[in-house]
């Protein structure tokens, strides 16, 4: 093949489990069209098998054409690590882009090996902003759009947040949201599914068709048992009114085994989840508790009413048009808000402007015209 026939290669960075529900539709944008070469980069930032490779299973996704084995140690180290590793592939392998998503520390990692490098930065899921520079995640984030070329973002107040920051417009893509792109698939492929298999069809088969569904593993909730022993309270009181289904984080788990913190009779903990398991619950649910930043979108994508347990929220969209209620970590605020759901006194929203499930499309077109693509 000349020079003239090959087609630009992008790589597609991916570490975490945010990050792969994030790159299975863009994979198969990038099928579709053809335009462009990628390859994908496991960065193996999340390395066991229910936080990793059984999400590229239910997804769709492609082996990865490189894993890193980059997993565990403190966010330094673990940043570190990738940043080698991935200097050293970029070095062997150069592709004519990189695309990094979300706000994890392959995100930041990455995207610094890449710009040093002098190889163009396109950042999906772009200029989201917390305000809460205690969130690791708000500090991968600035960093990464600081010094990425191209931002693929996903509601107004990104474009905002980035043209603030002095980002030219003719760099700026308002495109909607890949995740919500997977969201919406997977909730169609799941309906011609036998979930027979699924741990969470088990425990809806047992509740009947109103419980709700309880998320939690960010640290400023979860690594303060201060914070956590009220919240655990609130839950409790919670779930009096109404059945809790909690898949419990790691780090959550053993803390609430710390504080000897009894949820009681009607919260039923379980295991982290598969995607489409996790899915098959939550999308029936009366209501979500979460801290999760990715569950607000997916939940307002569905129409599911969601009670976010934070004090700030980098996806306001989710706040302003969706079903997102931001209650912080009051567990009087918890509680009411829950039981104004299920009451059926709660929030009625819509899914915000493009996020229609072609997002990642319109990132594949951009990527190759910003790339020379035939």
């Amino acid at each position: 093949m000349t020079d003239a026939q090959r087609r630009p290669c992008v790589h597609i960075v991916a570490g975490a489990r945010p990050n792969f529900m994030k790159i299975a539709p863009m994979v198969r944008a990038l099928q579709a069209d053809g335009r462009l070469a990628w390859k994908i980069v496991h960065t193996g930032q999340h390395f066991d098998r229910n936080m990793s490779d059984v999400f590229f299973e239910e997804l769709g996704i492609p082996a990865p054409d490189v894993h890193f084995n980059c997993g565990g140690g403190s966010h330094a180290s673990q940043t570190a690590r990738i940043m080698e590793a991935f200097e050293k592939h970029c070095a062997d392998d150069r592709p004519d882009a990189v695309v990094v998503v979300g706000d994890v520390n392959s995100t930041l990692a990455c995207a610094i090996v890449a710009k040093k490098a002098g190889i163009p930065v396109a950042h999906v899921e772009a200029g989201l902003r917390s305000g809460d520079m205690a969130m690791p995640e708000e500090i991968n984030r600035l960093v990464t759009d600081s010094i990425s070329d191209w931002f693929f973002v996903t509601e107004p107040s990104g474009v905002a947040h980035l043209k603030r920051e002095g980002h030219p417009d003719a760099r700026i893509f308002y495109v909607g949201h890949v995740m919500v792109d997977n969201v919406m698939y997977q909730a169609r492929q799941i309906e011609g599914l036998d979930r027979s298999g699924y741990e969470t069809q088990a425990i809806k088969a047992q509740l009947g068709s109103r419980y709700g569904v309880v998320t939690m593993h960010r640290p400023s909730n979860v690594d303060d048992l201060a914070v956590l022993g009220p919240i655990a309270g609130a839950l409790k009181k919670v779930s009096e009114q109404l059945p809790l289904v909690f898949p419990v984080h790691p780090r959550t788990r053993g803390n609430l085994e710390k504080l000897g913190l009894e949820l009681g009779p009607n919260i039923h903990l379980m295991s982290p989840q598969p995607y489409m398991s996790f899915l098959n619950l939550w999308k029936d649910a009366t209501v979500v508790l979460t801290d999760s930043g990715g569950l607000q979108e997916e939940t307002t994508a569905l129409g599911v009413p969601c009670v976010t347990m934070r004090e700030n929220t980098e996806r306001p969209v989710t706040v302003d048009e969706g079903t997102n209620v931001l209650v912080g970590i009051s567990p009087e605020k918890i509680v009411a808000a829950a039981i104004e759901v299920i009451e059926g006194r709660g929030k009625q929203g819509r899914r915000p402007h493009l996020w229609d499930g072609d997002a990642a499309v319109r990132i594949a077109n951009d990527l190759a015209r910003l790339l020379g693509a035939a």
